[in-house]
């Protein structure tokens, strides 16, 4: 009963001994997996990231800006980590600039239930 598995692990050990080509065969897959997940997955991560990093360096006093909560504001002061959003007339808060998800552009249209002209 247990001369049957010793036997056919040795034929195949034995056959099996086909060189780098047959390991590389073996790898392959794998490999393409890799490569496809880098493309896919970590690739489009790093050029959001960078994305994000030159909106933030490139915040300035008066942008109107959203933040990750989803509170909407406006910049008054820029500091090097922090900024200072107003959120109301005469409500500023101070944020970490990571925070800070889109900077909607100047020209938006204002929503139709707005008073401001």
């Amino acid at each position: 009963m247990f001369a049957t598995p010793a036997y056919a692990q040795a034929l195949g050990g034995a056959a099996g001994g086909g060189g780098p080509q047959e390991m590389l065969i073996q790898f392959l897959p794998l490999i393409g997996l890799v490569v496809l997940f880098y493309f896919l997955m970590i690739r489009p991560q790093q050029r959001r990231m960078k994305a994000h990093q030159a909106m933030l360096a490139g915040l300035k006093r008066g942008d109107t800006v959203v933040l990750s909560s989803g509170v909407h504001g406006k910049i008054v002061r820029v500091e090097d980590a922090d900024v200072g959003v107003e959120i109301a007339t005469g409500v500023t808060v101070k944020v970490r600039k990571g925070m800070i998800s889109e900077v909607q552009a100047r020209g938006a249209p204002a929503p139709a239930n707005d008073s401001k002209t």
